[in-house]
């Protein structure tokens, strides 16, 4: 399943489609599940949900998300028993979705592991003390499995945090408070925490976010960076623009070069970033680009690739995130 902080809902494609997108293993088949139930129309579960629907016939709780890149997912809402590595977790609210359609290519499904209610950490609650982590590998280069943890064991020693942020208006996302930004030692001037304020109206601000791969900043913010980080580059040989990114560079026929370093300054945790995490190959010529992307949106997303490699705590019981460099081992 994919493993998304930016949504809540937990689902996996169910038998029988209307459309699936291909998935790896055999598409969930409920009618062979014993510990399978949908839920009633009428059930308080249902009305959880925050557009649910009704079957008329069956009288069955339906569900529909949509997420930001436009793929969505439609079906029953129901509850399972879930089994990971032998913990067995009965009645887990789960949609059985029979349209699933976009980015999900290969996978189950997907665990919505954001704040709202509906969230698996949310629903687990007391069983795993409110507390889970995971440690993403770099995609172009390991050969090491991610790994996720969940309960007291998920808190990392070397991990930095700092503190999370409540949006009374989203319940989902994990915000953050993002201070500065420095490129090769030294905080970018353009970039004050102003950009990254979460307003009182419920706008604006950071959220860290497994679920987006690219990390996207506020217009002016973003420049500032690209800016910085273009002029401490300037001795490698600049490429053409390529895909959302418009920084890259030809290093092809170099076997190593000196970059930049970046370091994001959160509330209490300076997070300074290893280069596979911001200069990523786009090809298999050499052509590598600066990972970052401006938003027009006020709301910042510290996406995948920038977490690669450290372990990210989620500690909800003290209502705080953390950092902690080369987590995967």
């Amino acid at each position: 399943m994919v493993l998304d902080t930016g949504s809540d809902i937990v689902w996996i494609q169910c038998a029988p489609c209307t459309k699936c997108y291909s998935q790896t293993d055999p598409v969930f088949d409920p009618t062979k599940s014993r510990s399978f139930a949908n839920i009633p129309c009428v059930s308080p579960m249902c009305r959880r949900l925050d557009s649910p629907g009704c079957s008329t016939k069956k009288q069955i709780c339906l569900y529909q998300v949509s997420y930001g890149d436009g793929s969505f997912t439609v079906g029953e809402f129901s509850t399972e028993t879930l089994t990971f590595r032998g913990t067995r977790v009965d009645r887990v609210m789960l949609g059985c979705g029979h349209d699933n359609e976009g980015l999900f290519v290969g996978a189950a499904g997907l665990l919505g592991l954001g704040r709202g209610g509906l969230s698996f950490p949310s629903q687990m609650g007391r069983l795993f003390n409110r507390k889970f982590s995971y440690c993403l590998v770099d995609r172009s280069a390991s050969s090491k499995p991610s790994s996720m943890v969940f309960g007291d064991s998920a808190i990392s020693r070397t991990a930095q945090f700092t503190p999370m942020l409540s949006n009374p208006k989203v319940d989902t996302f994990y915000y953050v408070e993002l201070l500065g930004i420095s490129v090769g030692g030294t905080l970018v001037s353009g970039i004050s925490p102003s950009l990254f304020k979460l307003d009182s109206t419920g706008n604006g601000g950071v959220i860290i976010d497994s679920g987006t791969s690219v990390t996207r900043l506020t217009r002016p913010a973003y420049v500032a960076l690209r800016d910085a980080f273009r002029a401490g580059a300037s001795n490698l040989k600049q490429g053409p623009e390529f895909s959302l990114f418009d920084t890259c560079f030809d290093l092809s026929g170099k076997t190593e070069v000196k970059v930049p370093t970046v370091v994001l300054h959160f509330r209490g945790a300076d997070v300074s970033l290893p280069a596979s995490n911001y200069l990523i190959p786009v090809d298999n010529s050499g052509s590598f680009c600066f990972a970052f992307a401006g938003t027009m949106s006020g709301l910042s997303i510290i996406g995948n690739i920038q977490q690669q490699g450290f372990r990210v705590v989620y500690d909800l019981a003290a209502s705080r995130v953390g950092f902690a460099p080369r987590g995967c081992a």
